[in-house]
């Protein structure tokens, strides 16, 4: 159940995402190149528009058009400066020795997971092409072996399955696509979701959830982690008395409750979008 709400969150939020940011694409192409792009939603909303005399809101659509691809550029350039200076931070912190034996105990590729001298304890998955399972000298010594292992098998989960680039990409749709207002519950819940399927993936391998719920404890009453300014996903970070909760009472079935008005003003500024581009067909 929980893995059928992952693949429709991120499907339909990717889905309304390529939809919008295809169409404002061919029509900057249209602009600049001199193309004309009869089968775009923007021209035909010029077209209209203009019919009944509205044509001063061209101007409007003109902004949000550019607002939305310089914004999307912006922040992706912005991401990918963040990840270059953290990365080259965290060389200074790194623990080699500790950070082989971690690899070695949990047999994993050459270092998949990264021991930073930090006393503040934090676990977490960071970039993009190549995932990496960061750990914190604070983290390894307030846990024990099994937690530990607990932990790195939730964070393997992430790893595995990409969610830094997953968690990014809703992201910025829901920041820069704030104008369909469902993008942003869908970046929200997935991080819940994806918490969740990782816990479950940690309390399989075990066989277990002592070890993962103590972890999670431990983490809670030292307290919260610190924020950094690039997409990651963190091990105590998200719904952490929600994932608690469902580790206590593994009965209880997680489920999504859709925000009925968001959902509704999501349909609506999408359908008038789709409604333009019908009647530019008809």
């Amino acid at each position: 159940m929980v893995k059928r709400q992952s693949f429709f969150i991120l499907t339909v939020s990717i889905l309304i995402t390529s939809i919008i940011a295809i169409q404002m694409v061919l029509y900057a192409v249209s602009i600049f190149a001199g193309c004309d792009m009869k089968l775009n939603m923007v021209s035909v909303c010029h077209s209209w528009l203009k019919e009944i005399g509205l044509s001063s809101l061209m101007h409007v659509l003109d902004g949000l058009v550019v607002y939305t691809l310089l914004f999307s550029l912006w922040k992706i350039g912005l991401q990918w400066i963040q990840m270059t200076k953290v990365k080259q931070h965290f060389q200074q912190y790194k623990e080699r020795e500790l950070t082989k034996k971690l690899n070695q105990v949990f047999k994993l590729g050459k270092e998949c997971i990264i021991v930073l001298s930090h006393p503040t304890p934090a676990a977490f998955t960071m970039g993009f092409i190549r995932p990496k399972i960061i750990i914190t000298t604070g983290l390894y010594h307030l846990l024990n072996q099994e937690e530990l292992e607990a932990v790195v098998a939730h964070e393997m989960y992430h790893k595995v399955n990409r969610d830094p680039l997953k968690v990014f990409l809703l992201s910025l749709s829901s920041s820069v696509m704030w104008y369909i207002p469902i993008q942003k519950w869908f970046y929200r819940q997935y991080k819940v979701v994806q918490e969740v399927l990782a816990d479950e993936f940690a309390i399989q391998r075990q066989g277990t959830v002592v070890h993962l719920g103590s972890a999670l404890v431990k983490m809670v009453r030292v307290g919260k982690q610190e924020k950094m300014p690039f997409t990651f996903v963190s091990f105590a970070a998200t719904a952490v008395d929600l994932r608690i909760e469902s580790i206590l009472n593994p009965v209880h079935e997680f489920r999504l409750r859709l925000p009925i008005k968001t959902v509704f003003l999501s349909i609506v500024v999408f359908s008038i979008i789709s409604g333009l581009f019908i009647y530019a067909l008809a």
